[in-house]
């Protein structure tokens, strides 16, 4: 993360099986206790696109920007999710033909689950390209979180949240940037959560040398000739 004039305030080895994403609440909690910093907004790129994120920021109330993330694709010929309307007042989800699907459950990772009445469906001119199910029943999911994702992904499109996501893109893209491209993070040198750390640790440190000495060189005069 990039504060000030874009110095470096955390750098993080992460498994490989473990997205950035999961440890991103607990590092940006890490800074403010450490640094005393008052975030009021963070910008994120789109794989922080995440209700889990989004409930964590609005719950520390800072604006997040994030980026547009692809919702995902549906197998050839089937239809997409995007086709179904929620409609809250009646807790459930409204298919191209007119049928409501119910809410049925929620599962370990807080995702409701609305389905649809296969006796329904059977006689469903859409049936081939909704749903392959056996039991021609279509599923609809929704994180418990949704509508909070949706209020953070709204900031994207207002004009302080471009601006947000444009100060992201000059500072914390161009350290991505340098860190790969002069510092030496195309690769691992090492193997091992701690060796991998401690090349982290000394390209930032490196990083931030570089802009702290930039920052102080004396600045030239301008010429009155």
């Amino acid at each position: 993360m990039d504060g000030g004039f874009g110095i470096i305030t955390d750098t993080f080895a992460t498994p490989a099986n473990v997205h950035d994403s999961i440890v991103y609440l607990d590092r940006l909690d890490r800074q403010v206790e450490r640094f005393g910093f008052d975030v009021t907004a963070a910008g994120l790129d789109a794989g922080y696109a995440t209700p889990g994120i989004a409930k964590g920021l609005e719950d520390r109330n800072i604006q997040g920007v994030v980026g547009y993330r692809n919702p995902p694709r549906p197998k050839p010929g089937k239809m997409r999710k995007g086709a179904f309307v929620h409609e809250p007042d009646l807790d459930g989800y409204r298919c191209p033909q007119g049928q409501l699907l119910t809410y049925a459950t929620t599962d370990r990772g807080g995702y409701r689950h609305y389905r649809s009445d296969p006796t329904i469906c059977r006689n469903c001119p859409l049936l081939a390209s909704c749903t392959s199910n056996a039991k021609a029943e279509r599923t609809i999911t929704r994180h418990v979180w949704q509508d909070v994702r949706e209020r953070v992904d709204a900031n994207r499109l207002t004009a302080w949240g471009k601006a947000i996501y444009r100060r992201r893109k000059e500072t914390v893209e161009r350290s991505f940037a340098d860190a790969k491209q002069l510092f030496g993070h195309r690769y691992a040198r090492f193997r091992g959560r701690t060796r991998v750390a401690c090349q982290c640790l000394i390209a930032a440190a490196a990083q931030n040398m570089k802009k702290i000495a930039i920052s102080l060189w004396p600045k030239p005069k301008p010429s009155l000739a």
